[in-house]
C-alpha cells in the first residue's frame, strides 16, 4: 500500500544552472559540493564556501531543501575545513549534511547539525541501520540491495520505531536513476592504482569507461568480451517499477548526476517528477512510461538497466565508452540584451549556424534550461531564414535572457 504522503524527490546539482533546472522541474530537494571534499570534486565545476549562503536562500524562496555534500576519505590535514564547511551549512541552514567519514559525521552531530549517511558507508542490513541511527535521520542504502532487502530494512525500522537523533523514524533513501559504478559503494581503486587520482577523494579518472582486451598468459591469446565495456556499467533507470521502490516506504528518491549537464538535470528531474505525482495519482501506465524513457534517452546516459532493485545478480555492461543519448546539443552562441516589452532575445551566434525551425536550448545560473522552438529570426530589422557565425540576431523568447545565458540547438546523434 503506497504512503498517502509523497516521497521526496531529490535532484543532483554542480552549478547555478543545474540548481534552477533542478527547481524548475519539481525537485523536492537538492544535494551539491563543495571543493575537494566531496565524490565530484573533479568531474564537474563544483560550488565554493563562498556559495552556500546564496544557494540557501534560493532555494528557501522555493521550498526546496539542501543538503551539502561531504562524502569523500578525510585525512587529517582536512579537518578544519571540513569543520568551516559544516559551521556555514549550519549557520545558513542547510538541512543536512551527507557524510561516509565518522569524523564528520561525529563532528556534525556535536554541533546539532542533521546527517544523511552516505551509500559508501554500504549499508546493508538492519543492525547496520540501528547503529548509525544514533548519529543520523536518514541513512542511503547500498545500491547493491534488491527491493525486498529495502522493504524488509523499512519494516524493521518501523516495527521497533527506529529514530534518529532529531526524534523522528528513521528515513532510507535510495538511488532511482543514473551512473552505477562497478566496485561495491562505488569504493573503487582503479583509478588510485593508475593515475595516482583517488575515487574516493571525489578525482576518479573512470578507467572502467574504457575498452579493455583480456590476455591469456599461458599462450598469449586475447579475448574481447561480446565487445563490451567489460568494467563499464550501464546507467540506473527505475521510472518503469517507480511504484514498486515507493511501495517499499522509501522516503527520498535519489537522481545521481552532480557531474552532468544542466539538461539532463532538467529532463531527469522533470520525468520522475511526473512519475512521482502519476503514482500518486494513480495514472502511472506503460504508456506514459514508454514517454518518460524516451526522454531520458534523449540526455547523457550510458544505456539503461534496472540495477539490482529486481534481484538481477550482476551489472550489465555498457556498448560504449561515452553517452549513447539520442540528441547532444552545440553551442551556438550568448545572451547579449532581452526587450522585455517585445518579449525578443538578442544572441551573439559564435559558432555554426542558427535557422528558423530549429529547436534550442538557453541554459543560465539564472534562467536554468529552457528548450524552445525557433519561430522566426531577425538581423537589423530583416527577417532571416538563417543566421552565422559572428552575427548578432533577435528571436522571440518568452522568458527573461541574460548576459550570462548561453545558446545551444539541440540535433540528433
Amino acid at each position: 500500500m503506497i504512503d498517502k504522503k509523497k516521497v521526496e524527490l531529490l535532484s543532483p546539482v554542480g552549478d547555478f544552472s543545474c540548481l534552477k533546472a533542478a527547481i524548475n522541474n519539481g525537485a523536492d530537494s537538492i544535494y551539491f559540493g563543495i571543493g575537494q571534499l566531496n565524490m565530484r570534486a573533479r568531474s564537474t565545476t563544483n560550488f565554493n564556501i563562498e556559495n552556500i549562503n546564496e544557494i540557501s536562500n534560493i532555494c528557501k524562496k522555493k521550498n526546496v531543501k539542501t543538503y551539502l555534500t561531504i562524502n569523500t576519505i578525510i585525512y587529517d590535514h582536512d579537518l578544519s575545513f571540513v569543520k568551516k564547511i559544516i559551521f556555514q551549512a549550519k549557520k545558513y541552514e542547510i538541512d543536512a549534511v551527507i557524510v561516509m567519514d565518522q569524523s564528520v559525521m561525529n563532528y556534525a552531530y556535536n554541533i546539532g547539525m542533521n546527517v544523511h549517511l552516505s551509500t559508501q558507508v554500504n549499508v546493508t542490513n538492519t543492525e547496520s541501520v540501528k547503529f548509525y541511527s544514533n548519529f543520523s535521520d536518514a541513512i542511503i542504502l547500498s545500491r547493491e540491495l534488491s527491493l525486498v532487502q529495502i522493504k524488509n530494512i523499512i519494516k524493521y525500522i518501523n516495527k521497533n520505531n527506529i529514530k534518529g537523533p532529531s526524534g523522528k523514524l528513521l528515513k532510507i533513501e535510495i538511488f532511482v536513476h543514473g551512473a552505477l559504478c562497478m566496485a561495491i559503494s562505488g569504493k573503487c581503486y582503479l583509478s588510485l592504482h593508475y593515475y595516482n587520482s583517488s575515487a574516493n577523494r571525489g578525482a576518479c579518472k573512470q578507467n572502467c569507461r574504457k575498452k579493455y582486451i583480456v590476455i591469456n598468459q599461458e599462450n598469449n591469446s586475447k579475448l574481447e568480451l561480446d565487445h563490451e565495456y567489460i568494467m563499464s556499467s550501464k546507467d540506473l533507470c527505475t521510472i518503469s517499477f517507480l511504484d514498486k521502490i515507493i511501495n517499499t516506504g522509501v522516503k527520498i528518491l535519489k537522481i545521481e548526476g552532480r557531474g552532468r549537464s544542466p539538461e539532463y538535470v532538467s529532463v531527469t528531474t522533470s520525468c520522475y517528477r511526473e512519475a512521482i505525482d502519476s503514482i500518486y495519482n494513480k495514472t502511472f501506465n506503460k504508456k506514459k512510461i514508454v514517454f518518460w524513457i524516451k526522454r531520458l534517452k534523449k540526455v547523457y546516459n550510458r544505456g539503461f538497466w534496472n540495477g539490482y532493485y529486481l534481484g538481477n545478480k550482476i551489472g550489465e555492461w555498457s556498448k560504449v565508452s561515452g553517452s549513447l543519448a539520442s540528441q547532444r546539443k552545440i553551442y551556438l552562441g550568448r545572451g547579449i540584451h532581452y526587450y522585455t516589452n517585445k518579449k525578443i532575445a538578442e544572441f551573439l551566434i559564435e559558432s555554426y549556424t542558427l535557422k528558423v525551425g530549429d529547436k534550442i536550448l538557453i541554459i543560465g545560473p539564472t534562467t536554468g534550461v529552457k528548450k524552445i522552438k525557433v519561430d522566426y529570426i531577425m538581423v537589423k530589422n530583416i527577417f532571416k531564414k538563417k543566421v552565422f557565425k559572428g552575427q548578432i540576431c533577435t528571436i522571440p523568447v518568452k522568458f527573461k535572457i541574460r548576459s550570462s545565458d548561453k545558446i545551444y540547438k539541440l540535433i540528433k546523434k
